[in-house]
């Protein structure tokens, strides 16, 4: 059989140039706005480089050394440590230090795709990074000076908050999601019960009744710290969201594959493990992600009941009469240490999608 000879692509088809054909110019409304989107970055970058790099003041000793023609980020040096770390003692942040550092070498290799061992590394981030965290920073373990949660705060505490919530959700909610998919009806009516009221209930009032009212219905002498009942709060009202994230992946489930299980001969929870759930936990991966970055931004809501933060403790520094019109700087590095990790799960669950896809779907 004769074959024909191969031909190229047009030039203008492939690269930057078939690129910016494609998505910029593809038709006359994408020339108008990619035209006007032009203008308007070409007309706002000059001012926003002035204002953030060219015109900044990033050294200094005081507010008097901002000039007041650009950002004042001497503000943000000068109070980062609090910013981080609220008010954890000086002198034993080192322990915290730490858990940023092991933070890193647990999820970091998970965006680099020929990384050795990198699933290891994960293990250990689910696994062994709490276990320290829960010696390391309360302490009261192996000689360590303890400290009270109440002076936790900063993006220490935001992560604290976002991890444990993150961590503790996840299989709360598949637990509910299969429950509420169950034969038998009392488990089935309770699941229904438990994701209906969470999930109709703001994650504000939450954190309210969970500060204020919980220990009034507690008997005496039996009481949690306030960071404790804010993180149980949080956890069960996110579960809720989570189930439903799951029971969507469950349904979407071609009903084969049950049949296909069951002709195998496997009981339900091995039918569910090996079968059934890894397929729809890696449908609703977007969604699973999306919920894990809203319950991250959410974190900023425990203002409300006394924890300071990294929105919090920024809020109250700007406060400061020693510092005036710094307000905007505080907003955006707190709109940075937001998208920083954003931005990171976002791409990971793109990275994880693409590594999981296995090329039946278009």
């Amino acid at each position: 059989m004769m074959s024909l000879p191969s031909e190229l692509p047009p030039r203008q088809d492939i690269g930057v140039t078939g690129w910016m054909r494609k998505n910029l110019f593809s038709s006359w409304y994408n020339i108008v706005l990619t035209l006007v989107a032009a203008y308007l970055v070409i007309t706002s970058a000059g001012p926003l480089l002035n204002w953030v790099i060219f015109e900044a003041t990033f050294t200094g000793e005081s507010a008097a050394d901002c000039n007041g023609e650009g950002a004042c980020w001497l503000f943000v040096g000068q109070r980062l440590n609090f910013f981080i770390y609220g008010f954890y003692p000086d002198a034993l942040q080192w322990r915290v230090d730490i858990m940023f550092g092991l933070l890193a070498v647990a999820f970091v290799p998970q965006f680099v795709e020929r990384f050795p061992r990198r699933k290891w590394f994960g293990v250990f981030g689910l696994t062994g990074l709490p276990l320290i965290g829960y010696i390391l920073i309360p302490g009261g373990w192996f000689g360590l000076e303890e400290v009270q949660s109440s002076r936790w705060g900063g993006l220490m505490l935001t992560l604290i908050l976002a991890y444990v919530g993150i961590l503790a959700a996840l299989p709360i909610g598949i637990v509910l999601a299969l429950g509420r998919r169950s034969d038998m009806p009392i488990i089935r009516g309770m699941c229904v019960v438990f994701i209906e009221v969470w999930r109709a209930v703001p994650l504000i009032t939450v954190l309210f009744m969970a500060s204020v009212m919980l220990p009034l219905f507690l008997p005496d002498g039996v009481n949690f710290e306030k960071l404790m009942r804010a993180l149980i709060g949080i956890t069960l009202w996110q579960s809720a969201y989570m189930a439903e994230v799951v029971r969507g992946g469950l349904q979407a489930i071609p009903k084969g594959q049950y049949e296909a299980a069951s002709a195998l001969g496997l009981g339900y929870w091995r039918k569910t493990g090996l079968v059934v759930l890894p397929q729809a936990l890696t449908l609703v991966i977007p969604g699973i992600v999306n919920t894990f970055i809203s319950l991250f931004k959410d974190t900023t809501l425990v203002l409300i009941i006394g924890l300071f933060d990294i929105l919090g403790a920024v809020q109250s520094t700007i406060t400061d009469p020693a510092w005036r019109n710094v307000t905007t700087e505080g907003y955006v590095f707190v709109a940075f240490c937001f998208w920083i990790f954003c931005f990171g799960m976002s791409r990971y669950s793109q990275n994880l999608e693409r590594k999981l896809d296995t090329g039946h779907k278009t």
